[in-house]
């Protein structure tokens, strides 16, 4: 639990309440990601892979979204991340992800 969370379960005065708005939002399904940065930056592209064929010499990843984050932001969704992980790989066991799935791309 965040400081945040604890002062507003506290009832500190200091903590603003938080409105999660999602009248605008819309929803994508993706099942590849890929992350970049810059000193500034640090951008999400996140898409679907079409192929469903194994052995093919190109794969085509077809993007739909990209999320820019100032670095701060991508620390606390890294940090979320993870715990969100660890929660569900508590209760439905480990995943495990090939080397090959990860791609490193340095930008």
């Amino acid at each position: 639990m965040s400081d945040s969370e604890k002062q507003q379960k506290e009832g500190n005065p200091k903590a603003p309440a938080i409105v999660w708005d999602d009248r605008q939002m819309n929803t994508s399904y993706a099942n590849v990601c890929n992350v970049s940065s810059t000193r500034e930056e640090v951008t999400l592209l996140f898409g679907t892979n079409q192929t469903w064929h194994t052995g093919q010499k190109q794969v085509t990843i077809r993007l739909s979204d990209r999320v820019i984050l100032n670095p701060y932001a991508a620390k606390r969704l890294s940090q979320l991340l993870d715990r969100v992980v660890e929660e569900y790989e508590g209760r439905f066991g480990s995943l495990e992800t090939a080397p090959e799935e990860i791609a490193t791309e340095k930008h």
